[in-house]
């Protein structure tokens, strides 16, 4: 997602200084393609840069980012402006937004509801949330990644809209893994299936996306199901905290949670099918 919306903002006449990744290989083969530096540490795209974007895995990463002993962002990044696109818990923004302005940086969260053409095109979707001081300085980058851009309100929120998007969406590929599964047991042609689906109660923006890769076992990863079932479990801390019980997403998480136990966390969400349908996987259709 980085990568292509780097790539993006270059095509779009902004100057890309450096880049950062963990893994040093991929850092340096995308800054020769854009031709910028390579930055071998993280104080280092701070110090290069007026506006730095993030897209990191887990919490865990963004705090180390950010908070990390040594080097991170903040080492001395007063002015600076910091644009977070990673789908995180709320609270980890909020602890990010404090440390910045410590620095005397800016942080806001720009929250992704989308995946990685979309970052190539300049066609995601931006939730955005922070102080709108922040936000108004960022937009002007954003509206040349994004086809929207909508600011949610302070730090936390963007990311709790986030994960509400996240936790529908993996139960609705959950649901429709499951639907396919028992067309194929009763004899189905699923191209049928899936058409019927699609003119339907039974249509979502999944059954576009994912209802032909369940089909034909194409899984190759445009969002993995490790980081589904992070979503989901972001969306059901929220529940928990508020005393809210949410069975569907549960069950949800269960069964990425059980993708990750059987060593399929690194397929695409779709992958959830290779559960579902019978004589795919060990362990499949076992509850058909």
């Amino acid at each position: 997602m980085g990568a292509n919306m780097a790539r993006r903002l270059k095509d779009r006449q902004f100057h890309i200084t450096a880049v950062y990744d963990t893994n040093r290989a991929v850092a340096t083969s995308l800054a020769a393609e854009l031709g910028c530096a390579a930055a071998q540490d993280l104080s280092e795209v701070t110090a290069q840069s007026d506006a730095i974007f993030t897209v990191v895995t887990d919490d865990s990463a963004m705090r180390q980012i950010f908070g990390g002993t040594g080097d991170n962002l903040l080492v001395n990044a007063r002015g600076k402006l910091f644009v977070n696109c990673a789908t995180i818990s709320p609270q980890v923004h909020i602890d990010v937004e404090k440390l910045a302005e410590k620095a005397g940086a800016q942080t806001l969260e720009a929250c992704m509801a989308s995946s990685i053409p979309q970052a190539r095109e300049g066609k995601l979707y931006l939730m955005c949330g922070g102080k709108e001081e922040a936000f108004h300085k960022a937009e002007p980058i954003l509206k040349e990644l994004g086809s929207v851009v909508r600011f949610i309100g302070k730090a936390g929120e963007a990311a709790k809209v986030k994960a509400l998007v996240n936790m529908v969406m993996n139960i609705n590929t959950a649901a429709l893994a499951e639907g396919l599964a028992l067309g194929a047991a009763l004899g189905f042609d699923l191209e049928m299936l899936r058409k019927v689906f699609s003119q339907t109660g039974a249509n979502s923006r999944v059954l576009e996306t994912d209802g032909e890769d369940m089909q034909n076992r194409e899984h190759t990863c445009f969002f993995s199901a490790a980081h589904a079932a992070k979503d989901s479990g972001i969306a059901l801390d929220l529940a928990r905290s508020l005393g809210l019980d949410l069975p569907l997403a549960r069950a949800t998480k269960e069964q990425y949670d059980r993708m990750l136990a059987e060593g399929l966390g690194e397929l695409d969400k779709s992958g959830i099918a290779e559960l579902t349908f019978k004589d795919r996987h060990k362990h499949s259709g076992d509850r058909v």
